[in-house]
């Protein structure tokens, strides 16, 4: 789950970003306050990156993707990427976890053949 969480994460690092330069052309935001809200968002992307194993890591990027939906009230093709990415963050989670608990059964599975050769053998 960790790695597709991380891919979507870092693909909303680049998506905020091109967003900023979009909003940049609104003429009642300022150029700082525009950079200090998307460079708050960039860096908590990259962040939770490193987040998504600890407890609530997975939760403050479901913050994140509402924040990105929500972002389309300045930029309004974010309504359409949030909910992209928002998409994304679910199938990430979702099947992310179901390949997590594979992979832990196929080592299991390798655990006890390997056992069970070294006790045959």
């Amino acid at each position: 789950m960790r790695t597709l969480c991380a891919s979507t994460l870092i693909g909303e690092f680049f998506v905020i970003g091109f967003a900023g330069l979009v909003a940049m052309k609104d003429p009642d935001l300022t150029m700082g306050t525009v950079w200090t809200v998307c460079g708050v968002a960039m860096v908590l992307s990259v962040l939770l990156c490193g987040t998504l194993s600890r407890p609530g890591g997975v939760q403050l990027g479901w913050v994140l993707q509402i924040g990105l939906v929500l972002s389309g009230f300045v930029v309004p093709v974010m309504f359409f990427l949030g909910a992209c990415f928002a998409g994304l963050w679910w199938a990430s989670v979702h099947y992310g976890g179901k390949i997590d608990a594979a992979k832990a059964r196929w080592a299991e599975q390798q655990a006890a053949d390997q056992g069970a050769e070294q006790a045959a053998g």
